[in-house]
């Protein structure tokens, strides 16, 4: 599976209104299409999970010190960064819709 870049994406990070025509043009079928995407936001959430799981076990401490919790600022910059990116979702609709994800459906193959 290729890494993704969310600094590149083309997706939107508020609400859009789609066309839902434009949705089964790829696949013929606007509920195959839907899964597709639903499936694709899955596993884009779960890398970005991971990521930032990786990133905040570098500041984890394992003793219970008040002063070093309100002062890890590099910590915070790294959540707010996740928090501001676009929703899976988002990113999932935004590369099917650029026929960026691949897929197939064996019962038709």
């Amino acid at each position: 599976m290729q890494q993704l870049d969310y600094k590149k994406t083309n997706a939107s990070a508020t609400t859009v209104t789609r066309d839902l025509s434009k949705l089964d043009i790829n696949t013929g079928n606007i509920y195959e299409s839907v899964i597709i995407i639903g499936k694709r936001s899955n596993q884009i959430n779960v890398e970005i999970k991971e990521e930032l799981s990786k990133k905040l076990e570098e500041f984890a401490s394992y003793t219970d010190n008040l002063e070093e919790i309100f002062e890890n600022r590099e910590q915070i910059e790294i959540s707010r960064y996740y928090e501001r990116l676009p929703k899976s979702t988002l990113i999932a609709i935004q590369e099917f819709l650029e026929n960026a994800t691949y897929y197939r459906n064996p019962a038709k193959e």
